[in-house]
């Protein structure tokens, strides 16, 4: 397995890992899944200011993608955002998940980010699982938030430490060379 940052050509892969999610399953509150086109669209969008990566699998095909975003609009939510990491299902368990995660939070930080944030649709012991592993601690749950497949569904929040500086230091835009900076010290 090799990771990369992601790019707008790993659109079409990237939605097919997620369609069946978001079909088939509460992972996501989306109810439609995305196409490509829609895919292609929010990598573009996301790699301005974050990274977003994929992991590949031995014959080189995307089998999982991490990124980061937003987690809230005002100011001083600014050094804080949320992650998702989806990995396509005949790769699951397989770690995949958490080398990702390894391999984003450095990135984050390095761009000036102090905490980073999970919602996990409940129940979903596998990503508690990978969450928890990673370093993420709960803190509540969201109860009968979202309305999905006829039942209401509650989602836990989790979050993770990436620095404690005393005051936080301007952001940086994500930029493909942290990536390269960051494989050649490791």
């Amino acid at each position: 397995m090799s990771l990369r940052p992601a790019r707008p050509a790993d659109a079409a892969a990237i939605a097919a890992i997620y369609a069946p999610i978001v079909e088939h399953s509460i992972i996501s509150f989306e109810l439609v899944p995305p196409d490509a086109a829609e895919m292609r669209s929010r990598i573009e969008a996301t790699l301005q200011r974050l990274p977003w990566l994929v992991s590949l699998d031995a014959q080189g095909a995307v089998n999982g993608y991490v990124y980061a975003g937003r987690h809230r609009e005002r100011a001083a939510y600014q050094w804080s955002v949320d992650v998702s990491a989806y990995v396509r299902a005949d790769t699951r368990g397989q770690g995949v998940g958490r080398r990702m995660y390894e391999a984003l939070f450095p990135l984050l930080a390095a761009l000036g980010y102090c905490q980073a944030f999970a919602g996990i649709a409940l129940p979903n012991a596998a990503s508690v699982g990978l969450h928890e592993a990673v370093g993420f601690e709960p803190l509540g749950v969201y109860r009968k938030v979202g309305f999905k497949h006829g039942a209401w569904h509650d989602v836990g929040w989790w979050q993770r430490p990436l620095q404690s500086p005393a005051a936080p230091q301007p952001l940086r835009a994500w930029d493909e060379s942290l990536w390269h900076a960051a494989r050649a010290t490791a």
